[in-house]
This record gives structure tokens, C-alpha cells and sequence, in this order.
């Protein structure tokens, strides 16, 4: 199956809902002091770049 260029990658889909997920839940007071906000901060930003790495491999061969 090939894949389509202007199809989002799943990074690109991760990180967009992670920053809408932030700017929503920003407003409520305490946000930012939930461990699991910290967390799921750290573990979508490792996604995003360990996705995004696969690619930048393949183009420097």
C-alpha cells in the first residue's frame, strides 16, 4: 500500500492533539502541578521525536 505525502503522520497527528490537549486543560487552575500532566507531556514529546527521527534516517541514507 502506498503511502499518501499530504497524509498527516501519526507524529504530527500525536502532537496536535497533545497541544490541544494543553491549551484546554491550561485554563483550569492546578494544571500544570498534576505528575500526570508531566508525564503525558515527556511521553508525547518522545513519541513525536522518536517518530519523527525514522524519516530524517531514511533521508541521510
Amino acid at each position: 500500500m502506498a503511502s499518501d505525502p499530504q497524509a498527516p503522520r501519526s507524529s504530527a497527528v500525536l502532537a496536535r492533539l497533545t497541544l490541544s490537549a494543553l491549551e484546554r486543560g491550561s485554563d483550569q487552575p492546578g494544571f500544570w502541578s498534576e505528575p500526570e500532566v508531566h508525564r503525558a507531556v515527556l511521553v508525547s514529546g518522545l513519541s513525536v521525536l522518536l517518530h519523527a527521527l525514522t524519516p530524517l534516517q531514511q533521508d541521510l541514507g
